[in-house]
C-alpha cells in the first residue's frame, strides 16, 4: 500500500459496507470475497479493512459495485420449489424468479420445500444487523402434519426438540385443527420445524412462514412480491 493511499484510507466507507449498501451482498460474504482476493479498489486487490472514498471504482469478480442510493425493501410470497440463493447456477433462484430491476437478495432462509413470507432487499447493511442479532427475531409459521396432533406433541415442541447436536429453544405453538398448529420461533436453525416434528415422529406435509417479526404475510398471493410500507420498515429497524 502506497503512502497516498494509506493517508485516504483513513478517511471513507469501510470496503465491505460499500459492497453491502451497493446490493452485491451482505456484508459478512464480502468479506470473504474480499480475503479471497475478488474485489478491486481502482485496480488494486482490496484487503479487509480498506476504506473507499468517492471517486473511486470498486469491483467484484470484475464488476463493479456502486452504491444506490434507493434503497428496496420487499416482501415475497416464495413457493416452494424456490431456492433462498442468489447463485445463478441454481436455476430456481430466488433473484432470478423476481426478477426485480435492481440486484436485491434474500434476508434470512426459507427452504426450499416451505413457502410463505420471505424478505429480500438491496441493502446489504440491514441483513449484517439481522445476523448481528439473531436469536431475538419472532419468525411465524402455520404447519400441517401427517397424523393427529397430541397434547405430548405439542408440550414436547414448546418446550424444547433435541436436533442437530442441540435443543431447540423454548417456542410458542399453537393447535389450529387436529392437524395443523401455528409456531412462533425465535431460532433459525437448518429445516428447524421439520427436524423437530421428524425427531417427535411426524413428518411435514405443508409450511408457511407468515410473518417475520412485524412483517405479515397478509393476502399476498403465492409468487407475488410488493415493497415495505413507511410504516413497516420503520417497524422493522426498530428491532434491529
Amino acid at each position: 500500500m502506497n503512502e497516498q493511499f494509506d493517508r485516504q484510507n483513513e478517511a471513507g466507507v469501510r470496503l465491505n459496507k460499500w459492497i453491502a449498501e451497493s446490493g452485491f451482498c451482505s456484508r459478512r460474504e464480502a468479506d470473504r470475497l474480499i480475503s479471497e482476493g475478488k474485489v478491486t479498489i481502482d485496480g488494486r486487490t482490496g484487503v479487509l479493512g480498506d476504506k473507499v472514498l468517492p471517486g473511486m471504482k470498486v469491483r467484484v469478480d470484475g464488476r463493479e459495485a456502486v452504491v444506490k442510493t434507493k434503497k428496496v425493501y420487499i416482501a415475497l410470497n416464495k413457493p416452494a420449489g424456490v431456492v433462498c440463493t442468489a447463485d445463478p447456477r441454481e436455476p430456481m433462484n430466488v433473484v432470478d424468479y423476481v426478477g426485480h430491476p435492481e440486484r436485491i437478495f434474500p434476508i434470512g432462509r426459507l427452504d426450499k420445500d416451505s413457502e410463505g413470507l420471505l424478505l429480500m432487499t438491496n441493502d446489504g447493511e440491514i441483513v449484517n444487523r439481522i445476523l448481528r442479532a439473531a436469536g431475538g427475531h419472532e419468525k411465524e409459521y402455520v404447519v400441517t402434519v401427517n397424523k393427529v396432533i397430541t397434547d405430548d406433541f405439542l408440550r414436547q415442541m414448546a418446550e424444547g426438540v433435541p436436533i442437530l447436536d442441540t435443543v431447540t429453544l423454548p417456542c410458542r405453538i399453537i393447535k389450529e385443527d387436529k392437524q395443523r398448529f401455528r409456531i412462533i420461533l425465535v431460532q433459525g436453525l437448518n429445516r428447524q420445524i421439520r427436524r423437530m416434528c421428524e425427531a417427535l415422529g411426524y413428518r411435514v406435509t405443508h409450511l408457511t412462514r407468515e410473518r417475520v417479526m412485524n412483517i405479515q404475510l397478509g393476502h399476498l398471493k403465492p409468487g407475488h412480491w410488493r415493497n415495505l410500507t413507511p410504516a413497516e420498515l420503520d417497524g422493522l429497524m426498530a428491532q434491529l
